[in-house]
């Protein structure tokens, strides 16, 4: 599970994260050295399918679906077991999707799933299954970064909630913060959430020094060197 021991960030900290694109939030991370940089976002199999002009930012709420064959009553979890885990999680509240079935074929999100998951206080999903009804998805202003796009629902029901789950070759654990964008979508630490807004800071004005020069009549690779060794 993720780190429970943290509040909750404030609506103040909450909107200066929603002030980051995800490549802004994947460089501030960097900053405070608490992971390898080649990990925390999900690779390009996840992609932006429907985004607002703000990042959608929100507490992870898990699931794992299967869709190729009809419900196993032993094994499939309720509606309401899966709409209240979403309710004992902070909000705001991003569903994260992990689609079991080997090739994905059935769509859990679209037009009915949205409608009910922003009553419940989500912002959007993430899933590496597929999504559809994009038209009515955007006009309700709800996120989705999905691995496809698709016809049907097929027989797609829920068989696991509240425990980690693996998308995008990233692994999110309920509770933790996501962060996502048209670029894709990272997973921000907990630890450092609340300081991230000023590392952001810290790389933004490394980088406009640089871009400065560049676009400056006395620009050099002499100093060039001096703000970009390496």
């Amino acid at each position: 599970m993720a780190d429970t021991t943290q509040a909750p960030l404030t609506a103040e900290e909450l909107e200066a994260l929603r002030g980051l694109t995800t490549p802004t939030v994947a460089n501030a991370i960097e900053v405070f050295d608490v992971q390898p940089r080649n990990t925390g976002f999900m690779n390009p199999t996840i992609r932006a399918v429907v985004t607002g002009p703000r990042p959608m930012v929100g507490y992870a709420c898990t699931a794992k679906i299967r869709a190729a064959a009809p419900r196993d009553p032993a094994v499939t979890v309720t509606r309401r077991a899966m709409w209240e885990q979403i309710l004992a999680t902070p909000a705001p509240r991003v569903v994260v999707i992990e689609d079991l079935d080997e090739e994905p074929i059935g769509s859990f999100w679209g037009e009915v799933q949205a409608n009910i998951h922003r009553a419940l206080g989500c912002v959007g999903a993430v899933t590496n299954g597929g999504v559809r009804d994009l038209d009515e998805v955007r006009a309700l202003g709800f996120d989705l970064f999905a691995g496809s796009v698709m016809v049907s629902h097929a027989y797609v029901h829920v068989v696991e909630i509240g425990t980690p789950v693996t998308l995008g070759g990233l692994t999110v654990k309920p509770g933790e913060i996501i962060h996502g964008d048209q670029h894709g979508v990272a997973a921000i630490p907990v630890g450092i959430a609340r300081q991230l807004a000023d590392g952001a800071r810290q790389v933004e004005a490394r980088e406009r020094a640089i871009i400065q020069l560049c676009q400056s009549p006395d620009f050099s690779i002499d100093r060039l060197s001096e703000l970009y060794p390496g």
